[in-house]
């Protein structure tokens, strides 16, 4: 993908949400859906990347596909979240073994080969995976911006208080997913855009 400058990092989507707290995670990702999956559209449409980085949950035999399988066969929120962000072909799997999708990944090399500069981080849960992930995004001088609509946690007060650190002490973007423009080139007249 030659030139592009912005990728969509969705978070830890294809979950099981079997873990304390799980419940409500499951529920407040289903709250998100909507929103994420229009913005994964919107990068699909620029043909902008789009990288699933998803914690293998220690399955270290299995792929990308053996955890969407796992998710669509447990049912309820997990299936319907694995149906509706069913990769595309054209997009990217980074298993990720701890918090923060650049930890002990290829995440790094893979923005690097496409030529990325800035990253929007999109998933669960706000205030740890999100919030690792674009914590060493911004330490590695990625423009960052974490759409507050396409972000959940167990409760509303953890995904609040996880946006505001990243909005005050960082300075990094989190309005919606659908106020921020110019994230993708415009098409010149020249090019019928």
């Amino acid at each position: 993908m030659p030139g592009a400058t912005t990728a969509l990092l969705v978070l830890d989507m294809f979950n099981l949400f079997d873990f304390p707290g799980g419940e409500r995670l499951a529920r407040a990702s289903a709250h998100i859906l909507p929103a994420l999956a229009a913005l994964r559209a919107r990068f699909d449409r620029a043909r902008a990347p789009v990288i699933h980085v998803n914690d293998n949950f220690a399955h270290w035999r299995d792929d990308f596909a053996g955890l969407q399988a796992r998710c669509l066969a447990a049912g309820g929120i997990s299936a319907r979240l694995a149906s509706t962000l069913a990769p595309a072909a054209a997009h990217y799997h980074v298993p990720k073994p701890r918090h923060s999708g650049f930890t002990c990944t290829a995440l790094p090399v893979l923005l690097e080969d496409l030529g990325v500069r800035r990253v929007v981080v999109a998933g669960i849960a706000a205030d740890a995976c999100v919030l690792a992930t674009a914590l060493d995004a911004h330490m590695r001088d990625y423009r960052v911006w974490v759409p507050g609509d396409c972000v959940a946690s167990r409760t509303p007060t953890l995904r609040r208080q996880a946006l505001a650190l990243l909005r005050h002490s960082l300075q990094l973007h989190t309005s919606p997913s659908h106020a921020v423009s110019g994230i993708f080139p415009r098409k010149s007249a020249a090019s019928g855009g």
